[in-house]
């Protein structure tokens, strides 16, 4: 038996840091699953210091990820790697989003709530003819 040595202990850690790119954005609960993650990645909704990269890039602190979520598109640097999934505050500290892409996340949800007041919204809902009518103009 040997014992362990904080040299062997080190590069154990190092290897613990060695995470995919899908485990650290579920890790960073950016998505529910783990199959959820690796279709965003694959799907070219993430991107990785500016390019679109397979589900199994290691990650590094200090690269920069640019995630699409929905209709809002995020910017964030890597601060620490976890292999597993953890609480979210603890998950939050784990990334950190630019300031100017908070504000303009900020910017475009109060554009789509003013939208939201000038788009038409009917009284009641179409009688079967109005349907038929609306059926016709979207087919043509």
């Amino acid at each position: 038996m040997t014992k362990k040595t904080k040299l062997n202990d080190s590069s154990e850690n190092a290897d613990a840091l060695k995470v995919r790119l899908d485990k650290w954005l579920w890790a960073a609960r950016f998505y529910k699953t783990r199959a959820i993650a690796r279709e965003m990645v694959q799907g070219g909704k993430v991107h990785y210091n500016g390019q679109r990269s397979k589900a199994s890039k290691i990650v590094e602190i200090g690269a920069v990820i640019k995630l699409a979520q929905g209709v809002d598109e995020k910017t964030i640097t890597v601060l620490n790697i976890l292999e597993k999934r953890q609480s979210a505050p603890i998950a939050q500290t784990m990334y950190q989003e630019s300031d100017a892409n908070i504000a303009k996340r900020e910017e475009n949800s109060i554009a789509r709530k003013n939208n939201s007041f000038f788009a038409p919204h009917p009284d009641k809902k179409p009688d079967k003819k109005q349907r038929r009518e609306l059926l016709k103009m979207k087919s043509s």
